[in-house]
């Protein structure tokens, strides 16, 4: 399993060159590194190192000793990851019916980049072949949705599948459906349960691994890449909290030293209390195709940070960190058997454990970036 590494902040803050470094300083430690690339320009390229011609390639580039780059292109991961689909429907599916249908006539709808982008991560990760897989995405919160997906994907089956099968329409078309769907899947009908069967299984399964993956900060950790513009500071402090809220530990802060408005200790003790408790490391002006005072400037990548969520039972108490907002600007609900927490234009639905579950909301503050809840 490897570590999965990607940085958020505002753009033009310098997070392709902290992500290039990184991958270079894992590298030189002497672990396997992936560096994946959202952006499909030729700049990407360039900027690392690689000739256009060759970020083409499906396969990825050997740019140093441990070190492969590949520049994610979706076309081409749509049409592989549709001849994937067209596999499982012929494995699940009597008669298929996209056979007819190639992946080299998909066009690439809104929103498809970042799931081929999560599919490759984990394909990536699934292959063994590496130890490090650095993401240099776009940083924001498109990031952060791609990373929170499985989460969100898991909700909605989970809750989708208990709201069908509470239902009057569930109950009553159940035994109609099963025979059905058992005569047109190649697999025979076990158990009660329509969604309890291979194929939602399979899916199921890979979204509980991606999700305990997103909770492991040794597998998937942010880093954040700003200056002491007030402008970069903003950003990289909502996308801080906003990652929290994703499920996404950050692990510190990068400040690319060179676009600073006020050199020196004072810019950096500024930013210090700002970003508190998170390490904050300064990174320098890359000259020419020197990378090593940046690889060196690397934060420790294996140090700890405050968890996004921490639930004690015996307490009654969910201690969300959600650094960067105030009480203002967080919605708290309960309208199902859940929680929801509603901040940074991202909603997190707290699934409590069996002791707590069921229990309605006493109470909620917000103490030193933390929201407490009560139960």
């Amino acid at each position: 399993m490897a570590l999965v590494v990607t940085f958020l902040g505002k753009g033009g803050m310098g997070r392709t060159t902290v992500a290039i470094a990184a991958a270079r300083q894992f590298a030189a430690q002497g672990k396997r590194v992936l560096l994946l690339g959202q952006d499909s320009s030729p700049a990407w390229g360039l900027q690392v190192g690689v000739s256009p011609s060759d970020t083409l390639s499906p396969e990825p580039q050997t740019l140093a000793p441990n070190l492969q780059v590949k520049q994610l292109q979706s076309a081409a991961l749509l049409e592989q990851v549709w001849e994937e689909l067209k596999k499982q429907e012929a494995q699940y599916l009597r008669t298929p019916f996209f056979k007819a249908v190639y992946g080299q006539e998909l066009g690439i709808l809104p929103g498809m980049d970042d799931s081929l982008a999560l599919n490759a991560i984990r394909e990536a990760d699934a292959s063994g072949q590496y130890d490090v897989i650095v993401y240099d995405g776009e940083g924001n919160q498109s990031t952060l949705r791609m990373l929170g997906a499985p989460e969100i994907f898991s909700w909605y089956m989970r809750r989708f599948r208990q709201v069908f099968a509470d239902s009057d329409l569930g109950k009553t078309l159940s035994p109609f459906l099963q025979p059905i769907a058992a005569a047109v899947l190649n697999v025979g009908w076990t158990g009660g349960d329509m969604f309890n069967q291979p194929a939602a299984n399979q899916a199921t399964n890979m979204l509980d691994q991606g999700r305990a993956a997103i909770a492991d900060p040794k597998r998937v950790i942010a880093y954040l890449v700003t200056s002491d513009r007030p402008e970069a500071i903003a950003t990289a402090k909502y996308l801080w909290g906003s990652a929290q809220q994703s499920g996404i530990t950050v692990g510190g802060v990068l400040v690319n030293a060179a676009l600073n408005r006020t050199p020196g200790s004072e810019s950096s003790e500024a930013l210090r209390t700002e970003f508190a408790p998170l390490t904050l490391s300064l990174i320098p002006e890359k000259a020419a195709e020197d990378w090593q005072p940046l690889m060196t400037a690397m934060p420790d990548f294996g140090q700890t940070a405050p968890q996004p969520i921490r639930i004690d039972s015996a307490e009654r108490k969910v201690y969300l960190f959600l650094p960067g907002f105030d009480k203002k600007q967080v919605k708290l609900t309960q309208y199902g058997p859940e929680i929801t927490v509603e901040v940074g234009d991202q909603r997190r639905n707290v699934f409590l454990p069996p002791e707590l579950r069921g229990r309605q909301v006493t109470g909620a503050k917000f103490h030193e970036g933390y929201l407490i809840i009560s139960l």
